[in-house]
Parts: structure tokens; C-alpha cells; sequence
């Protein structure tokens, strides 16, 4: 498990004075983004081979209020990868600083190539680095089915 401590800042919370919904999003990309940092996927690192990570979704379940100046602890399991490692999905949990659970988000997720702008599968360079993350007891290997498996495809309007 990676885990990632942070203060809650002033802009940070709503007009209710708790941490706002948009910040809990903004701490685990942040989290994500240096843990994959601290597994080779450095920005350089991943620019090298013209790849970006995309979010296709965040399911987030709130369970306590958290206010300005408190800490908090945002922990990755990985709970997902595809086999060529296109795919990955992440289990995000927010704890205080008594150890009380405040938050749990289910995230799945993709590599795009940077230029086509087309999910893509990992080089086989950060291929052998993802197949070494630490992974969760509900780890379970994606495939293309996984990105559908909530039956949530586009909807277009018409435009007038």
C-alpha cells in the first residue's frame, strides 16, 4: 500500500468548511502521480515513450467530514492491470490522523498515446514496471470488458 499524507489548505474546503469534493480528487491525482513517480513513471520517464494517463472514472463514497488544518493520509492499492497494461485500477482510502476512514474512491483508468490520442499499451519497459506494483487481496487482471462493466456509453444530444 502507497501512502501519501497531506494538510487540508484553505482552498481545500467548501462554503461548508469541509473538504470539498473537487479537493479529494485533486489529493488523489496528486497521490497517483507520485506513485507512480516513486515506481519509474516519472513524468520523463513516461514523456520518453509518449504516453499520458487518462481517468475514465472515480467512484467516491463519503463517510466522515474533514476540516482546514487537518491532516490527512491518502492511500493507492492497486486493484487492477491488464495484461499488455493499457488498463489499471486503483483503490483510494483518506484517513485522519486518528486512523478513521473518511473516504474511499474506486478509480479506473488507461495510458493514451500522446499523439494519436488513442488508448495505447504500456512499452515493454514500463510494462515490467507496472507488473511490479504493489498490488491489493482484490487484485484481478483488466480487460476491455472491465471499462464497460457499469453499461455507461456516450449519449449525444441534438444540437440546435
Amino acid at each position: 500500500m502507497y501512502k501519501k499524507e497531506f494538510e487540508i489548505r484553505w482552498s481545500d474546503v467548501d462554503a461548508n468548511g469541509h473538504l470539498a469534493n473537487s479537493a479529494y480528487t485533486n489529493f488523489m491525482s496528486h497521490a497517483r502521480m507520485a506513485f507512480f513517480n516513486k515506481q519509474g513513471f516519472s513524468m520523463n520517464e513516461i514523456r520518453k515513450f509518449n504516453v499520458g494517463p487518462v481517468v475514465f472514472y472515480e467512484h467516491m463514497y463519503y463517510f466522515k467530514e474533514s476540516f482546514l488544518g487537518a491532516p490527512i493520509t491518502v492511500t493507492i492499492e492497486v486493484s487492477g492491470l491488464s495484461d499488455d497494461g493499457m488498463l489499471f485500477k486503483f483503490e483510494h482510502n483518506f484517513y485522519n490522523e486518528k486512523g478513521e476512514n473518511l473516504a474511499y474512491c474506486e478509480m479506473q483508468g488507461a495510458w493514451i498515446d500522446l499523439k494519436t490520442r488513442k488508448l495505447t499499451q504500456l512499452p515493454e519497459e514500463l510494462l515490467s514496471l507496472a507488473q511490479k506494483f504493489p498490488k491489493s487481496n482484490s487484485f484481478k487482471t483488466l480487460t476491455k470488458e472491465d471499462t464497460r462493466k457499469y453499461g455507461i456509453r456516450p449519449r449525444n444530444i441534438e444540437l440546435n
